[in-house]
């Protein structure tokens, strides 16, 4: 997939030249028969393109700004929420997912990506999202608006600004949902399922992909319980800079998690008094 970069903005030229190096990488392994996949301490699985993918942008990154720290899902050490804050307060923090969905990649679903972000002073400023088996990359720089290229565009043709939409009822709003047990374990399955009963269209796309579609203006809410900071960092510009809202449950920083919700921004309130648990009018 060929890259489209941003003018003025060097640092998301430089995401997205990475974006391209993790694309070729996580395709050569895709739906190979000798992917190696093992179990990690939490019973996650990872593959050896996930810890190829980290290891070849920390590289790539080092050479760039050395100054610069990264945190990455396969190669840093396991922090909590006040020490990530505190960690990310001060200086430039690249954030790497390398293959976010891992289990659908190892089982040949196409819905996974390399989630790329920079983070200045406790702010996520660049996101890149790049899911090559999907042929589509999502991308966002602080004030220069969201992203999207896709395989379909002929040569030569510019990039796609996507919007969210403009759907201000629950009745007519599409959401989309993570595992229902990892609501159960957050106590949360009273509020999956009044958005259940009260959306128009609820589904599972799950993983990154929820997210993206809320950018995009398919969706109206997408929430999940329990992700990391990789999981999230680099969605957050994309979705604010399409014009939605971005926060954990509590409505506090989506960036130190430990859940992410996020809307087209006019249902943002009614969907933050669902998860407090309050029943929709």
């Amino acid at each position: 997939m060929n890259s489209v970069t941003h003018p003025e903005h060097a640092d998301l030229d430089f995401a997205l030249t990475l974006a391209d190096v993790a694309d070729k990488i996580a395709l050569s392994h895709y739906n190979s028969t000798s992917l190696v996949v093992e179990s990690k301490p939490d019973d996650t699985p990872v593959t050896q393109a996930d810890r190829e993918i980290e290891q070849t942008l920390r590289e790539r990154i080092t050479e760039q700004f050395p100054e610069d720290k990264i945190i990455g899902e396969e190669f840093s050490e396991s922090l909590t929420r006040e020490q990530i804050r505190e960690q990310l307060a001060n200086g430039r923090h690249w954030i790497i997912d390398p293959i976010d969905a891992t289990k659908n990649y190892m089982r040949g679903v196409p819905v996974w990506a390399t989630l790329i972000a920079l983070v200045i002073d406790g702010k996520p400023v660049v996101g890149v999202v790049s899911s090559p088996a999907l042929g589509r990359r999502w991308y966002a720089a602080d004030g220069q608006g969201a992203w999207t290229t896709d395989a379909v565009i002929e040569a030569g043709q510019p990039p796609r600004q996507i919007k969210v939409s403009e759907i201000r009822s629950l009745r007519y709003a599409s959401f989309s949902f993570s595992d229902p047990a990892e609501w159960d374990e957050a106590d949360s399955l009273g509020a999956l399922n009044e958005f259940s009963m009260n959306c128009w269209r609820t589904r599972g796309y799950g993983d990154f992909y929820s997210h993206i579609l809320v950018a995009e203006g398919a969706l109206e809410i997408a929430a999940e319980p329990d992700l990391s900071l990789w999981d999230v960092a680099a969605l957050i510009p994309v979705i604010k800079e399409a014009g939605g809202e971005a926060t954990n449950f509590q409505g506090e920083d989506a960036l130190f998690g430990p859940s992410l919700a996020s809307t087209n921004g006019l249902l943002h309130f009614g969907v933050q008094g669902i998860l407090a648990g309050e029943t929709p009018e």
